[in-house]
């Protein structure tokens, strides 16, 4: 099966995927990559210093164009994510296999007055056509579309894949980590939510608890949350790290016993969650988070908490700090969770029967019962609540 993915750049979350396509493939895959980095991203280690030759540069020059435009019409799947809708215009027409790859579209909420132009716009451009399907990289991408009847019954559970580590000893790692330590990673904006993590610290000192909570980021956000530390008296337990590399928060996740992830629901997936369980964290995390509903089975491999809700965030990280048993072992859960099921490798090998199952007739197939390719529900914002 030739395989080709178009994506707006090629970058750290996307190569084990990629690399497990090429594999699995025997060299029938490529990554097309039509734009050109930000160099913020840059500075936060998102960049791959060393292309892979199956990665062809769209942007570059005509010569690419002419390739990757080839590339595109021969391939028997076209996986296509934040990419010129021009390159996949042939392949509409002649009804070639197209998979959308996207997350949540209403991240700041879905505007009803907008419904009737909303409609007409989305069947001109998928309902109409039926050779497309829909990867859904957020728990909640499913029931945005469906909102205008699109990719119904034809939309599956997908995500983010970064390098799933494989430790030789993870209940080693799990006792070594640092006694009470708690971690947060993230840009320091305020859909990232960080001073839910500060008054999360305030609660816990309040209630005389010793720990020490770790953030690390920086952003617009940075002097209030260090005047905040200051203002609530806890410097003596909260330290504001700054930027690092990504290699860089995985030690730090490695260390820790919980993480803690707080964004809301413009967070359209959040790999940090990827990262935090495949480190065996104790994660509380938002529910409003693209990947937590997918992710975590409440009071399995981690703990959810409400959006918005810092009393029930307090309680879930005291929970933790109080149960050491049951920490770890969600701790270990979490690591299995990613180690046996979230990663790279097995989303290429399930993406690919599925393909297969589509290519040989079967326009709505049901192949796997949970977690990835398995069919996308229609979630809605109230999962959490209608989930307790």
């Amino acid at each position: 099966m030739n395989i080709v993915f178009v994506s707006n750049f090629f970058n750290h979350h996307q190569k084990p995927f990629s690399e497990a396509m090429n594999a699995l493939t025997n060299g029938q895959y490529s990554f097309i990559e039509t734009g050109v980095m930000s160099q913020e991203r840059i500075n936060f280690g998102w960049a791959v210093q060393h292309y892979p030759a199956y990665v062809k540069k769209y942007f570059e020059n005509e010569q690419n164009r002419l390739l990757c435009r080839e590339l595109i019409d021969a391939a028997d799947v076209v996986i296509i994510g934040n990419a010129p809708e021009e390159l996949i215009k042939n392949r509409l027409k002649i009804g070639k296999l197209i998979f959308r790859y996207s997350e949540r579209i209403y991240k700041n909420g879905f505007q009803w007055y907008k419904l009737p132009k909303r409609m007409i716009g989305f069947y001109l451009k998928f309902t109409r056509y039926k050779n497309q399907y829909l990867l859904c990289a957020s728990a909640y991408t499913a029931a945005d579309f469906a909102k205008t009847g699109a990719f119904i019954n034809k939309a599956y559970k997908w995500g983010y894949f970064p390098e799933a580590k494989q430790y030789n000893n993870i209940e080693n790692l799990i006792r070594q980590k640092e006694p009470v330590s708690i971690l947060w990673a993230a840009r320091l904006i305020d859909w990232k939510h960080p001073e839910a993590a500060i008054d999360t610290a305030k609660h816990l000192k309040k209630s005389g608890y010793s720990f020490k909570l770790r953030m690390i980021g920086t952003g617009p956000l940075k002097n209030a949350v260090d005047s905040a530390i200051a203002e609530n008296n806890l410097c003596d337990c909260v330290e504001l790290m700054g930027p690092m590399s990504p290699d860089q928060v995985r030690k730090h996740m490695e260390e820790s016993e919980i993480f803690i992830a707080t964004s809301d629901f413009r967070e359209g997936w959040g790999a940090v969650l990827n990262e935090s369980l495949n480190s065996a964290c104790a994660v509380v995390a938002s529910h409003a988070m693209g990947s937590v509903p997918l992710l975590i089975k409440d009071r399995d491999n981690g703990l959810i908490y409400e959006n918005g809700n810092t009393d029930d965030l307090f309680q879930k990280v005291k929970y933790m700090l109080d149960h050491d048993r049951e920490r770890q072992e969600m701790g270990l859960r979490a690591y299995q969770s990613i180690t046996e099921q979230w990663n790279a490798e097995n989303a290429a090998a399930r993406f690919i029967q599925l393909a297969e199952a589509i290519l040989n007739g079967n326009k709505r197939p049901d192949l796997f019962e949970y977690d990835v390719c398995s069919k996308a529900g229609i979630l809605k914002n109230g999962w959490y609540k209608t989930h307790e």
